[in-house]
């Protein structure tokens, strides 16, 4: 199974609280932070929701 690489790139300071929930969720909440998920359509919903924070790329298994 597809693996994502998902790093914050932007801070949460000044986005709603919502936001902010979904970041840690994801286990980021430092800039430059980085966590790898597994290919999930509840990852990937995350993703776009936050997806103006984020940059995200596959890895390989």
């Amino acid at each position: 199974m597809a693996k994502l690489k998902i790093t914050q790139v932007r801070s949460t300071i000044g986005y709603n609280q919502k936001h902010r929930r979904t970041i840690i969720a994801l286990g980021l909440g430092r800039i430059r932070k980085s966590v790898i998920h597994t290919d999930t359509p509840q990852i990937r919903g995350m993703v776009r929701a936050v997806g103006f924070l984020l940059e995200v790329e596959e890895v390989s298994s």
